[in-house]
């Protein structure tokens, strides 16, 4: 657990799925901490209950909510450009919200919603809101992952699941794909004073597996952290001094760690981010 009180005065934060969970807990523990807080939400509804309760909790008024549906590409593009034209400064990006949804349909950009939500679009805000945080530098974007991805291949990445054991493979393929972009990336923005690093929060008791299997849930239950367990690795990266200069690592309770063999192959760390541009910019310039 993270105890030290950094403050994080001056500091502007985005959390994305920070109306639950332990984006809830991280935006809550942030905004104590006196950081602006932007909760980039789906449901409007929910985001601003969340935003109510924070305040109310932490009396830091600098908390605001905008809405983000990272099941489209549209929405993304909207929330990126609203950020760049409002926000002079950004320090610190989590890319927080993901889905471990049953659901067997594709996105409106022909995506499964699994992919898109928990890597596509992710890597397209990061990418869109990448100038903002060189020119804030130091600054930091954390991307939550899971021990799920040592089950992975980028392989299967875009392919929609049949069935529910087919969903728990992509599921893992996308948490692949969050350290592997993690690792790509650190390598491009190395000497920028951005940093990117990612985590495993532990298995933690969040609306994510609301739609998996009853034994799935049950099994799980018996080993779950509590949301603010959980979200002791997201704060720790986001605000810990000493990690200032760290990037492209992987995190689980509050300390370094070393992920798969998969999660540090170089090809496949290339190869995911071309297929990414290939499916996000499909007939626009490559970033």
């Amino acid at each position: 657990m993270y105890v030290a009180d950094n403050k994080m005065k001056d500091k502007v934060v985005i959390i994305t799925g920070a109306n639950t969970g332990i984006g809830f807990v991280t935006a809550k523990e942030l905004a104590k901490r006196e950081a602006k807080v932007i909760l980039a939400c789906r449901d409007p509804q929910k985001g601003l209950a969340a935003r109510d309760k924070i305040i109310q909790s932490t009396g830091n008024k600098n908390v605001f909510l905008k809405p983000l549906d990272l099941t489209s590409f549209i929405s993304v593009q909207e929330f990126a450009s609203e950020i760049l034209k409002t926000e002079p400064k950004l320090d610190v990006l989590i890319n927080n919200a993901g889905t471990g949804t049953l659901d067997n349909s594709l996105t409106r950009d022909n995506l499964p919603i699994e992919a898109q939500v928990n890597h596509f679009s992710p890597f397209l805000l990061t990418i869109l809101l990448l100038p903002l945080l060189k020119s804030s530098a130091p600054s930091r974007i954390i991307n939550v992952s899971s021990i799920m991805h040592k089950f992975g291949t980028i392989d299967w990445l875009d392919r929609q699941a049949k069935n529910r054991w087919q969903h728990r493979r992509v599921y893992s393929n996308t948490k692949l794909a969050n350290l592997l972009f993690t690792k790509k990336l650190s390598e491009i923005l190395s000497g920028t004073g951005v940093t990117v690093n990612s985590l495993h929060p532990g298995a933690v008791n969040t609306d994510i597996f609301r739609s998996q299997w009853f034994f799935v849930r049950f099994l799980l239950s018996i080993v779950f952290l509590t949301p603010f367990q959980g979200a002791q690795t997201s704060i720790y990266l986001a605000v810990a001094p000493n990690l200032k200069s760290v990037s492209g690592k992987y995190f689980s309770n509050c300390t370094e760690v070393t992920p798969s063999k998969k999660a540090q192959d170089d090809e496949a760390a290339d190869k995911l981010w071309k297929m990414s541009e290939s499916l996000i910019f499909r007939d626009k310039k490559s970033i």
